[in-house]
């Protein structure tokens, strides 16, 4: 059974929330953003590697990437490289990916998993991978990771499910980012987790999901059928690709679906989204703040400041704040604001 278990790595994001460090020609999934001396898609590929093979692990990717997963993943095979043509969200994404495991293996069981999340308990995580791989490989099913909410967010998507017993869960709805007093009743009530975007299904059980509440998309990339896993396939992708419509998974698939199921998971999990969500995760100096680089602070907390690692950065008297350094930008910005920093981003590429 184990040899129909793949993993694949969603990593085609630009990531811009993390402007200047994440750029459109080198997104944050390719940043050593927490300090370890590894990149965030380097860390997320050796997490799965514990529990398949290297050649069950596809990444998937804008082809403008191709290069430097193939640099971060020096062992992964290049055709385990999947390259999208065009960035048309996580619904074709999903489907295209379930189109060449099915070529590979029509038995295939396979987790669609961020590239740039951080999970701090990684043998509960792996734990509850395989208990979802052993649940899809036998039912119709499509499961997902829920996350035992810590606080009331309002930047994640919420998943309400049936208090049954055992480890997997009925599904009763999805709720998008909802707001501040909604996100309080949800966590009140106890039957609500945080929808983290990580997802176990069979090929075959995905697709004909996609048949039933997407056909669209289905239609699109059905034509080339023949073509996955051969030497034709990218000519078809970079032909039929970028016609799909351009919507998630959640709502072209989970929000409709019938038989999704998830698995409640308290594995220290953060999507890293944000410079704040950045600095929420990491370890705190005396004064609150997170320091990379050579950096001197004098009279300055509750602040994040990433310096360039070429140069001195001084700071005096700031209170909240994210200070960024790179080559191209320098980003001193009040953290309260950091949700404006991804439209700040839009409109300096608009000028």
């Amino acid at each position: 059974m184990a040899n129909n278990n793949y993993v694949a790595i969603m990593a085609g994001g630009v990531g811009s929330r993390f402007w200047p460090a994440s750029t459109e020609n080198r997104p944050k999934q390719f940043l050593d953003i927490l300090g370890v001396g590894k990149s965030l898609i380097r860390l997320t590929y050796e997490r799965f590697l514990k529990i398949v093979p290297n050649e069950n692990i596809l990444i998937v990717t804008n082809k403008v990437y191709k290069a430097q997963v193939a640099e971060h993943l020096p062992e992964l095979p290049l055709e385990n490289i999947l390259c999208e043509p065009s960035r048309n969200n996580t619904a074709p994404c999903v489907a295209y990916t379930a189109m060449r495991l099915r070529a590979m293996n029509e038995n295939a069981v396979f987790v669609t998993a961020p590239s740039d999340h951080v999970i701090l308990k990684e043998d509960a995580f792996l734990e509850k991978i395989q208990t979802a791989f052993e649940v899809a490989g036998k039912n119709d099913v499509l499961l997902t990771l829920g996350i035992t909410p810590t606080r009331p967010d309002t930047g994640y998507g919420y998943i309400r499910y049936e208090a049954a017993e055992g480890e997997v869960k009925k599904v009763r709805q999805f709720t998008e980012k909802p707001d501040l007093e909604t996100a309080k009743s949800f966590l009140a009530s106890g039957d609500y987790l945080w929808n983290a975007g990580i997802f176990v299904w069979s090929a075959k059980s995905i697709l004909a999901s996609f048949g039933k509440n997407a056909p669209e998309i289905v239609e699109i990339l059905e034509a080339g059928k023949d073509a996955y896993n051969t030497p034709d396939e990218q000519a078809f992708v970079d032909e039929a690709y970028p016609r799909t419509p351009s919507i998630s998974v959640d709502y072209a698939i989970m929000e409709k679906a019938q038989n999704v199921h998830t698995i409640p998971s308290d594995i220290g999990w953060s999507d890293l989204g944000t410079w704040g969500s950045l600095y929420a995760f990491r370890d705190k100096d005396e004064t609150s703040n997170v320091a990379d680089g050579k950096i001197v602070i004098q009279d300055t907390t509750n602040s994040l400041i990433r310096g360039n690692k070429d140069k001195l950065t001084i700071v005096r008297g700031l209170d909240d704040y994210i200070i960024v350094d790179e080559d191209n930008a320098l980003l001193i910005y009040p953290k309260s604001a950091e949700q404006e920093i991804k439209k700040l981003v839009k409109q300096l590429k608009d000028q």
